[in-house]
């Protein structure tokens, strides 16, 4: 039997996963890591925490694995999206990694957007927002002049840890896509971009399809993983797009919901000229010559585990979620907004706050644990609805994350959003995804199409119930003008939420 090694590197932990020819997950470890926040705002990670704990990892993994290392072909790369690595002419890096969930660029946004224009959309695809990479170049060369002068090149950060594991620098292209440099549709770096804001184009590294192979581990890296020198490292994506990958959507109308801290929709689309005119954003895929869009609400599993951590912390979460059963769909007349972060999809707006709307004194715990899962699905069909409205029909749904875990959820996911939702087998998420670009990559499959077919499978589907479907059609209509109702009131509630 043969495997291969896919590498996850999330916010806050590694994981790595072995994988085998019939796309069984036959060992994982997982490491964690430090955010460093110095002040509001700021959220960065030392690269070196990455390297390190990705070694440890597959040290540990191989260790326990019981396989012959010969047999593990490929290994292949997941990784959060957006964060910025500077370095220079020595390929040392020259500060922290200023991560996606860094909000400090607020000001470099507004550059952009003011400069730009709607040249901006036509090139990029998407809207400046704090999390992509080049208001973080901006704002070093603002900020910290002289290390801006002494950068060389930048990259993101699962490029950083294969830069480390092979020594050659690249990007792919589902990763540049969230630069906010690439020419999504041409497929390489703008020019004009980089001109219209005195970025040197030589920062930008060599683009790399995903499933390339871009070389073998270096000496240092099989000595200290016990891996063998002949296995091949490919290029890896962006933690959404290996997600999908791993989700198996990868043909027009396949459909991903993914609920962790945050909450991603994300369409499959072949159509480039379809324009969301920003709505959402619209990246390369993993798969070549292809695309995604894709929604995003900021705190999905956020604003359960805060619940949860609020009003049930000696609970499991699997005890908290059966309060599901014991409170109607509508949670009587309760509703959730999810805005414990802001929002990003459909409002962009990172003042919002979340509320309660609609309590009265018969309301009990069951009510409300309902109302923050139902309010949390309703922000995510609001992605799905803009989808909708340029065309795109959806009618099944793959779930994985946190939401897929529970099969009361996924029935409320299949009402809500008036399709048939799916649960797999087997749901590793990104992880799974980059072990698919590795099999690729070795020639098992002859696409990547195949690879999911293999690897990818289906063990349950919910329908969505038409009277459940049209009380929640009239429920999301009402939920859709908390917004609108309460953003004056979140704006003014800003100041007294800093106060000691």
């Amino acid at each position: 039997m043969k495997y291969v090694i896919g590498i996850d590197l999330g916010t806050s932990a590694v994981k790595v996963l072995l994988v085998n020819q019939e796309g069984t997950v036959c060992s994982e470890v997982s490491k964690e890591y430090p955010l460093i926040q110095s002040q509001s705002g700021f959220s960065e990670q030392d690269p070196e925490d990455w390297v390190t704990q990705t070694i440890a990892a597959l040290k540990d993994l191989v260790r326990t694995a019981d396989v012959a290392v010969e047999d593990i072909e490929g290994i292949s790369y997941s990784g959060q999206m957006h964060g910025l690595v500077l370095l220079d002419a020595q390929n040392q890096v020259l500060r922290n990694a200023i991560l996606w969930n860094d909000t400090r660029t607020t000001k470099q946004c507004k550059q952009i957007t003011e400069t730009l224009g709607e040249k901006l959309l036509s090139i990029t695809r998407n809207v400046a927002l704090e999390g992509f990479t080049l208001p973080k170049l901006l704002w070093v060369k603002e900020n910290e002049p002289d290390l801006f002068n002494q950068a060389v090149t930048f990259v993101l950060p699962k490029d950083y840890v294969r830069f480390r594991m092979t020594g050659k620098l690249g990007m792919d292209y589902s990763d540049a896509a969230g630069t906010l440099l690439l020419d999504v549709i041409a497929g390489a770096w703008s020019t004009e971009i980089c001109e219209t804001f005195d970025i040197p184009i030589a920062l930008c590294p060599a683009l790399t399809e995903s499933f390339d192979v871009v070389g073998t581990l270096l000496p240092n890296v099989t000595d200290e993983t016990g891996l063998s020198e002949t296995t091949k490292v490919f290029a890896g994506g962006a933690d959404n797009a290996c997600g999908a990958v791993g989700a198996g959507i990868l043909s027009d109308g396949d459909t991903m919901c993914s609920i962790g801290t945050s909450g991603v929709v994300l369409s499959f689309e072949e159509n480039q000229h379809r324009d969301f005119r920003g709505k959402v954003h619209f990246f390369n895929h993993a798969k070549e010559n292809s695309y995604y869009a894709m929604g995003v609400t900021l705190a999905a599993g956020f604003s359960l585990s805060w619940f949860k951590g609020t009003f049930a912390p000696d609970e499991s979460y699997e005890e908290l979620l059966s309060d599901l059963r014991e409170s109607p769909a509508g949670a009587r007349g309760l509703i959730f907004t999810p805005y414990l972060a802001g929002e990003r999809t459909p409002y962009a707006d990172a003042m919002i706050r979340g509320s309660f709307i609609g309590i009265d004194g018969n309301h009990k715990r069951p009510d409300f644990t309902r109302a923050v899962i139902e309010g949390i699905t309703f922000s995510l069909k609001e992605s799905i609805e803009l989808f909708r409205s340029e065309g795109k029909v959806i009618r099944r749904i793959v779930s994985i994350g946190g939401g897929a875990k529970n099969d009361d959820w996924l029935q409320i996911q299949a009402d809500i959003f008036n399709a048939t939702v799916l649960k797999l087998e087997n749901e590793q998420g990104p992880g799974m995804g980059a072990a698919m670009l590795a099999a690729f990559g070795c020639g098992w499959f002859d696409s990547l199409e195949a690879c999911a077919r293999k690897f990818t499978r289906v063990t349950k589907e919910f329908q969505p119930s038409t009277p459940t479907v049209r009380q929640y059609e009239e429920l999301y209509q009402v939920y859709r003008q908390v917004y609108p109702s309460t953003k004056s009131v979140s704006a003014q509630l800003n100041q007294f939420r800093h106060e000691q």
